[in-house]
């Protein structure tokens, strides 16, 4: 392991027990067999529909990811608008696996992983087929040629989601990484924005959930079961304002800008104290989302970069 390689303290036993409701053995283990089933789906799915125009093939990747996510029996609930079309980056804090078909149920793009993914049972292969762009997290001379391919990636039009954490951490208050600036300078060198996204997973009471984090030494195989088995959590994706091209001409400042937009959304996300006696109220974030109409994460209540909409999957 390289010294340089980016690392978290956060660890299985301390970051993800789950404190909500869990779902029967039964029931756990219908929710991951129909994940294996729209995984392999996906797989066989891959090349006819690599063979659409963009427009469709988006449409069917948004509401495959979805299906995924909620085939763990979790919910959607999306905050801002991807806006128009075009090549962009897409950087994210990073709490799991889930993140990858989290972002592109909103925003397909091509994801940037690292390689030790290509050897993943299944999962592996269908990252491969959806044209994420790996990285030899352990060979930093191979760096320069990663970001020649993500500038050729937004040049063509593409948005590339990249997770500058460079590794996982739990999402809980101040558990989060410094943003690494290499990958910004496929954004400079391709003159096109940066799109700020804010992650959560979260309990109905707006508390942090701890059965999605993937972090540290923890096994695929474990964190699958323990999702399985959670109950009652909610992702969140708030797709915050986007930095144009030009504001920031230097790769240490555009990633210093993101990432304060992004812990920023996160300093917003405090927990609420439930005092001894008292039921947790809804947050101004869902009593917001309640004052409108229910929607599907594949429509959006505007195409304006500047509207601020919040729906949610149905249940």
């Amino acid at each position: 392991m390289s010294v340089w390689l980016p690392t978290s303290p956060c660890t299985p036993e301390a970051c993800t027990g789950h404190e909500g409701r869990t779902a029967s053995v039964p029931h756990a283990v219908l929710r991951l067999a129909g994940a294996l089933a729209l995984i392999l789906l996906g797989i066989l799915g891959a090349p006819p529909v690599r063979l659409l125009p963009a427009g469709p093939r988006q449409a069917v990747v948004r509401a495959w990811s979805a299906t995924l996510v909620r085939a763990f029996g979790i919910r959607i609930t999306v905050h801002g608008s991807p806006g128009r079309r075009g090549g962009r980056l897409l950087v994210a804090n990073h709490i799991s696996w889930l993140d990858i078909p989290l972002v592109a149920a909103v925003m397909p793009s091509r994801m940037l992983a690292k390689s030790d993914i290509r050897a993943w049972p299944v999962l592996g292969r269908l990252a491969g087929q959806a044209g994420t762009l790996f990285i030899e997290r352990d060979r930093i001379r191979v760096l320069p040629a990663t970001v020649t391919t993500m500038t050729r990636a937004l040049l063509a039009g593409d948005r590339v989601t990249v997770f500058p954490e460079g590794s996982t951490w739990c999402g809980r208050a101040h558990a989060q990484g410094a943003f690494r600036r290499a990958a910004f300078q496929s954004a400079l060198d391709a003159e096109v924005p940066v799109q700020p996204v804010h992650l959560a997973y979260v309990h109905p009471d707006g508390s942090p959930a701890g059965a999605p984090a993937f972090v540290g030494d923890d096994a695929l195989t474990a964190s699958l079961w323990r999702i399985a088995r959670a109950r009652g959590i909610r992702a969140e994706v708030t797709l915050l304002p986007r930095i144009p091209p030009g504001r920031h001409t230097d790769r240490r400042d555009l990633a210093a800008a993101a990432q304060r937009a992004v812990t920023g959304r996160a300093s917003e996300r405090t927990p609420r104290t439930v005092l001894p006696g008292q039921t947790a109220g809804p947050s101004a974030t869902d009593r917001d989302s309640a004052k409108r109409p229910a929607a599907s994460v594949h429509h959006w209540v505007s195409s304006s970069p500047a509207a601020a909409s919040s729906f949610r999957t149905p249940s």
